[in-house]
């Protein structure tokens, strides 16, 4: 199931914040939770993810506290994977936390819409609940992940980014101070 966070979008009568719910909140950011779960089921397939997976789209705020409470950093992130128990492995595949605020800056950053940027997030998610990790893996979740986007027709995704941007900084001659 995928969860929209309420977000406060603008200022009501009285001057506090109002939140939009329901489909009208779907429809302010340009997302469909049906579109979004039939994409997920078949990222999930084409990985060989088995069991249910929970989706919480939210803001900065809540990726920041969960970031902090779960991994110990303080600092907001565009996804968060929380695989599942071994025993429920199977039934249950586990959680995915995506920022909204954040996949909208990286959607901006390389040209696309939420939509794809919120995708792009999904799959990763699903990766890491796979159990695979790009931090300590020596590239094999970079390659799983190039392969599975081209696979779904999705633009470059976060270890694509991440390695270029590497690239570029290594590339960049340093500064000759005379």
């Amino acid at each position: 199931m995928i969860t929209l966070e309420p977000r406060r979008v603008s200022a009501a009568k009285d001057g506090k914040p109002a939140v939009v719910v329901g489909s009208a909140a779907w429809k302010t950011l340009g997302l469909s939770r049906a579109g979004l779960s039939r994409y997920l089921r078949v990222a999930q397939k084409a990985a060989g993810l088995q069991g249910e997976v929970d989706v919480l789209l939210a803001g900065d705020r809540t990726l920041r506290r969960l970031n902090r409470e779960f991994r110990g950093k303080d600092k907001a992130t565009d996804v968060l994977s929380f695989p599942c128990l071994a025993e429920t492995a199977g039934e249950y595949a586990g959680d995915l936390a995506i920022s909204l605020e954040t996949a909208q800056r990286q959607a901006r950053e390389h040209g696309h819409t939420l939509r794809d940027e919120v995708r792009v997030l999904l799959l990763h998610g699903v990766l890491h609940l796979l159990g695979m990790d790009h931090e300590t893996d020596g590239g094999t979740m970079a390659l799983r992940e190039s392969h599975l986007r081209a696979r779904l027709r999705l633009p470059d995704g976060l270890i694509a980014r991440s390695s270029r941007a590497t690239a570029k900084t290594k590339s960049k001659p340093s500064k000759v101070r005379p």
